[in-house]
């Protein structure tokens, strides 16, 4: 059966133009320095998200890769020390370890412990600068993961499955809520070294959503973001000439191919690169700040320089509206010790205990950590059984991580695991939980943030979190 043609005054051409979704015009309207009248901030989909719980506006979330030992830096044991040397008692149930070294002595904590701020929260001595924050803390000591290797845990942490493919957290909160900035990307990934993280972009991945959803990876030392000017030699008119090429090959390209995310987010990638051009010069600047908030971070020492430039940018980032900020600190699994935990543990801790601490002291006096959730920690823990005589295995099943900011209540603790910190025993917070939660403190239902896949509602936690209330302030 025919059904009968009907005839539009306009071509598939002009609605596409006029209608916002002509993504090649838009590219050369930023390129040309032209307002981008299609253009909008909102996100349609944030409109249909409720508010639920929490207020935060952006996150910055400081990922220690490879896997933090919670036992020698937040999870005070007494008992490791007591029980040095000898096996795990039969008492405890067997884990599955990484290595197989489930039969180890358990080995000593050799750190000094202190009682900080009024909490009279437990810090080692590896982070002496957190000891001044840590009434702004708030520290889950029960967090749970089922990745039991670097692969599987890094993944299930940023995506909630241990296997690939899933959109990371930073993708769903782009979703979620959008960007109030069009210069500057919703979601930015840093990591202290050229190594790469294990998993690579997949760890920062869209997964089955947009493209344009994906994690911005910031490039390592003073210049984050390349090629922001015009090369040397090329005038603005010769510029603009190229681009307006590139724009006509990319309209061209795009007709026909609309249901192309990737290509979507190609052409939209050259948008933000234009719109970046004007604004991102200023985000990245760092050696603009006064000599005072530089040392705070530690940017004038060679052990804290990196990572306090990274953290410092981030602060710079979240100023300008930008969502996400994910900081990878040992990237390439470089918090692993299976071996030589004190000379491995003391230098990373060296690099990142007194940026840390001056982020939030910062956000704090500038009246930014309200509506900013800082979130510490890796894939998983470690194990109080040794491994190699000098080190520790994997632990997934009970490790600690703290969130700061962004609504939580700070000074206070979470959940605990045993008396050894093998098992989370108390409140225990799987991966899905936290990733729910941190939904929340950015004022999203997570059963209600729903992205429609092949038919199938997906959702952040995979329909297994819950929101933690008693996080809340």
């Amino acid at each position: 059966m025919r059904c009968n043609r009907i005839d539009y005054p306009y071509s598939r051409r002009d609605f596409l133009l006029s209608a916002g979704g002509g993504f090649g015009a838009l590219a050369y309207a930023a390129m040309a320095g032209q307002p981008l009248a299609a253009a909008t901030t909102d996100n349609p989909v944030a409109k249909k998200i409720p508010n639920r719980f929490g207020r935060a506006k952006n996150v910055i979330w400081l990922f220690m890769e490879g896997g933090p030992s919670h036992l020698d830096l937040f999870d005070h044991k007494p008992l490791l020390n007591k029980l040095a040397g000898q096996t795990l008692p039969e008492s405890f149930p067997r884990p599955v370890t990484a290595m197989g070294e489930v039969n180890s002595p358990i080995l000593e904590c050799k750190r000094k412990w202190k009682q900080c701020g009024e909490s009279g929260l437990w810090v080692s001595d590896w982070l002496p600068h957190h000891h001044a924050i840590a009434d702004e803390l708030c520290v889950i000591r029960s967090c749970v993961s089922d990745g039991i290797n670097h692969a599987g845990g890094v993944c299930q942490m940023n995506t909630g499955a241990v296997f690939g493919g899933r959109p990371s957290l930073g993708s769903w909160v782009s979703y979620g809520l959008g960007t109030p900035t069009e210069s500057l990307p919703t979601f930015v990934v840093m990591k202290d070294s050229s190594a790469m993280v294990v998993n690579g972009a997949r760890a920062w991945g869209s997964g089955f959503m947009p493209s344009g959803h994906q994690g911005v990876l910031f490039e390592t030392g003073a210049e984050p973001v390349r090629n922001l000017n015009n090369p040397a030699g090329v005038t603005s008119a010769e510029q603009q000439g190229k681009l307006a090429f590139i724009n006509q090959l990319n309209r061209q390209h795009y007709l026909g191919r609309e249901s192309n995310s990737e290509l979507e987010a190609r052409i939209q990638s050259y948008e933000l690169a234009a719109r970046m051009q004007a604004d991102a010069p200023d985000a990245v600047d760092v050696d603009n700040e006064t000599a005072e908030i530089k040392k705070m971070y530690g940017i004038d020492e060679k052990e804290t320089e990196i990572y306090g430039r990274q953290c410092l940018l981030a602060r710079r980032l979240v100023e300008r509206g930008v969502r996400f900020v994910q900081l990878y600190s040992g990237a390439g699994s470089k918090w692993d010790s299976h071996s030589n935990i004190e000379s491995n543990h003391s230098r990373l801790c060296r690099g990142v205990d007194k940026p840390i601490a001056g982020l939030i002291a910062d956000l704090r006096q500038r009246g930014l950590l309200e509506d900013t959730l800082v979130i510490w920690g890796g894939e998983f823990g470690r194990t109080p059984m040794s491994e190699k005589g000098t080190g520790r295995d994997h632990n997934p099943t009970g490790f600690t991580m703290w969130m700061a900011g962004g609504g939580v209540k700070a000074g206070q603790t979470i959940g605990a695991t045993d008396d050894l910190g093998l098992y989370a025993v108390e409140d225990k917070l799987h991966v899905h939980d936290i990733h729910a939660t941190v939904m929340g403190l950015l004022g999203m239902d997570h059963t209600k943030t729903i992205y429609m896949h092949k038919g199938r509602p997906e959702r952040v936690d995979l329909n297994e979190g819950h929101f933690h209330e008693e996080i809340l302030a």
